[in-house]
């Protein structure tokens, strides 16, 4: 499997996670206003601030063999997370959802609570008035969020060194091949995906770009 197509395959699986569950974290993160917010806010946003490699250490003691959880997965199920593609993915799942679920909560905070109010006084309960009233209305923000998350999801590098490991056809992505490849000397192979995974990036954060200026314009 080229590390390409094994990229793609890590991403994809990890956003089919991180698009539901920071939509998610996001409309709570923006609406609601109990005290243990605060503290989940604390918890969403500290990939973003630690270092990628801390994240991995961090998942490595909590889902590895003698980690709190992993142990226990070991035991009962027989299954083991690091070294797998799963922790592959679980690493960048983990890097990526801060920025959705920040990028939902900036979005949904833009919608006027008041369309909300009055899609309650209509009948609608909470979370239906969140999902059919004030998702759709914080939809460009929520693709720009998504997309965000995707670009760093295909760059991740540290977290899934540390937790998943370089195992060729299995957790090789991209940013491990780079690294891997600088380290053994093979300097074709890593200014090639350079060059691709830059030009990926660029083109992305383009689309990016213009796709959120047209939308501006277009609620103007």
């Amino acid at each position: 499997m080229t590390a390409w197509v094994l990229t793609l395959q890590v991403v994809g699986l990890a956003m089919l996670w991180v698009l539901p569950l920071g939509a998610l974290l996001g409309l709570v993160l923006a609406r609601v206003t109990r005290p243990w917010v605060r503290a989940l806010d604390a918890l969403v946003v500290l990939p973003l601030v630690l270092p990628p490699s801390v994240t991995g250490y961090l998942l490595l003691r909590l889902l590895g063999r003698r980690g709190l959880v992993g142990r226990w997965l070991e035991r009962a199920f027989d299954w083991r997370l690091v070294f797998t593609q799963s922790a592959a993915v679980i690493a960048v799942a983990v890097v990526a959802l801060p920025l959705m679920a920040k990028g939902v909560e900036g979005a949904v905070r833009r919608v006027d609570p008041q369309l909300e109010e009055m899609a309650r006084v209509h009948g609608l309960s909470q979370w239906a008035c969140w999902w059919r009233v004030t998702l759709p209305l914080a939809r460009p923000g929520l693709v720009g969020a998504a997309l965000l998350a995707g670009l760093r999801a295909l760059g991740e590098f540290g977290a899934t060194l540390v937790f998943a490991g370089y195992v060729p056809g299995e957790t090789a992505t991209v940013p491990l091949e780079i690294y891997m490849a600088l380290q053994t000397g093979r300097d074709a192979l890593a200014r090639g995906l350079v060059l691709s995974l830059s030009g990926v990036s660029a083109l992305a954060t383009l689309a990016i770009t213009a796709w959120s200026r047209r939308e501006r314009l277009a609620s103007h």
